[in-house]
């Protein structure tokens, strides 16, 4: 059974980190994470979930369409 805990652990978990200290989230990784903790969230599901819940997260996706990518803006901010 999922447990609402775990949808923050699958985000973090879809957190990427680069060698230049970036850090990036793709809609495709996180629903991934999900799936992996037995929730079954569509893309616009989780885009809208980061969109409310993560603040420090901005969109950077150069392309249209649902699998979006989200970078850190405010390291110090934590989630």
């Amino acid at each position: 059974m999922p447990r609402r805990h775990d949808i923050e652990a699958a985000y973090r978990a879809a957190i990427q980190h680069e060698q230049n200290g970036r850090q990036t989230v793709t809609t495709d990784r996180f629903v991934q994470e999900l799936e992996r903790r037995n929730w079954h969230w569509s893309h616009r599901e989780a885009n809208q979930w980061i969109e409310v819940s993560i603040c420090t997260f901005k969109d950077i996706s150069t392309q249209e369409g649902e699998n979006r990518t989200f970078m850190l803006f405010n390291p110090n901010g934590g989630l």
